[in-house]
């Protein structure tokens, strides 16, 4: 019998490691060959905070979809450059 043409070893998947949060902080994820960065670029001078907004202004911003969060940052800017 040729080795070759035979099945592995069957695995118990009970001695798979168990997959923590720890262990997905860790992980690289890719889509294809791209690696997918989560979070920030380093050297990112942004900063998280937590900011109440009234309802219809936010309803706005969103109907306008992705990026309408770097849309309001934009406006804030306009604001401060004229006054």
């Amino acid at each position: 019998m040729n080795n070759a043409d035979t099945n592995p070893d069957w695995v118990d998947s009970d001695d798979a490691p168990e997959l923590t949060d720890e262990w997905f902080d860790k992980a690289t994820f890719k889509i294809g060959e791209t690696v997918i960065r989560r979070g920030r670029p380093p050297g990112s001078t942004k900063q998280q905070v937590a900011l109440r907004i009234d309802h219809d202004v936010l309803a706005h911003f969103r109907a306008t979809g992705a990026g309408w969060q770097t849309r309001i940052n934009a406006a804030l800017r306009e604001w401060i450059a004229t006054h």
